[in-house]
């Protein structure tokens, strides 16, 4: 049994795990939970039987297998590679750190304490995400030549929140929600060759970056993937709704409706899978999570491969500033065994 303490008990882990911890009991015993807030970390123990509460991290550390971390990005970096330095697994929220050499030293300290470094692109663990990949993959729709992501949301923090501020957010929306979509598109099409990112903040003026952003990729093959995300969408006809088009036909994964159907000679048909449920991807990540400490095999969406999409998105911004197409070839999943350089 794991032995797990949540560091960082607010929206994310309230919403997203606490309810879910009961289905992953024969793997994972939440023994604390820390929070800066006494009375976020006393709700989220007081769930479990047998936790305690905490304020300061460093306390639990002796107690302690492995943690979830869930706190403010620019906060991921200090308190994972501490962590990590103490010996612990680290499920770390996404992105993994705001800079390129943050991330690279918290790989380095999984790999030198031999310790399970895993990041949380939660999406890649939803049912209909991987129904749609399952589908794709046994040749349905035959080749893939344009994958199409949209996420519109009204996300609206208050004034002095950390998530409105470039330097604690790491960027923008693109850096901290279309992380997750980068990550997929290069999960599912491969090798990125080129692209482009426009953002703005019109209509989402609490965001000091943008707000709404839209990115094209070139693949290897020649395949393209887009993904269209806002914070500031007032209402939506699409919600999460990905299009997968190939030269047999279309797969739309309808989030909203929880449904994957297939679009072919002009008939739409629901392709059968096992229905998400709410909350299902959380407890699929943690299980996940629990399973390669108890293997010691390479989480999906380890620390080396986490990098990748973060380094695309960085480049997606720099090219961006300087009005051209980025370069994207030498920074995708190709240099993922490649060694370190601190």
């Amino acid at each position: 049994m794991i032995r797990l303490a949540i560091i960082g008990c607010g929206g994310m882990t309230k919403n997203s795990y606490l309810p879910r911890f009961q289905h992953v009991a024969d793997q994972i015993r939440v023994v604390a939970a820390v929070d800066t807030q006494q009375d976020r970390a006393d709700h989220a123990a007081s769930l479990f039987e047998t936790a305690r509460a905490e304020t300061d991290y460093r306390k639990v550390l002796d107690d302690i297998d492995a943690v979830l971390l869930a706190v403010p990005h620019h906060l991921h970096h200090p308190i994972a590679l501490d962590c990590l330095n103490a010996g612990k697994h680290v499920l770390l929220e996404k992105p993994m750190a705001n800079t390129e050499q943050q991330c690279l030293e918290l790989i380095e300290a999984a790999e030198r304490e031999n310790k399970t470094l895993m990041v949380g692109y939660i999406m890649r663990y939803h049912p209909l995400t991987l129904a749609l990949k399952e589908t794709i993959d046994k040749g349905l729709i035959g080749t893939v030549f344009q994958l199409s992501l949209w996420t519109e949301q009204y996300t609206h923090h208050p004034d002095g929140h950390w998530a409105n501020r470039a330097v604690t957010l790491g960027g923008g929306q693109l850096f901290s929600h279309g992380c997750h979509y980068i990550d997929l598109l290069m999960w599912f099409l491969g090798r990125p060759v080129s692209g482009v990112h426009i953002g703005t903040n019109l209509g989402t003026s609490w965001m000091e970056k943008e707000g709404t952003s839209n990115v094209t990729i070139k693949f290897e093959g020649g395949a393209l993937g887009y993904h269209a995300g806002t914070w500031g969408a007032r209402g939506t006809r699409l919600g999460y709704s990905f299009h997968a088009h190939g030269e047999k036909g279309m797969l739309e994964a309808n989030f909203t409706l929880d449904k994957l159907i297939l679009h072919q000679d002009n008939t739409d048909e629901h392709v059968r899978f096992r229905g998400s449920k709410e909350g299902k991807q959380s407890e699929n990540q943690l299980s996940h999570f629990a399973h390669c400490i108890e293997t010691g095999s390479t989480p999906d969406t380890d620390g080396r491969s986490s990098l990748q999409s973060l380094r695309v998105i960085w480049r997606l911004y720099d090219a961006e500033q300087r009005n051209v197409v980025a370069d994207l070839t030498g920074l995708g999943l190709d240099e993922v065994e490649e060694p370190l350089q601190l």
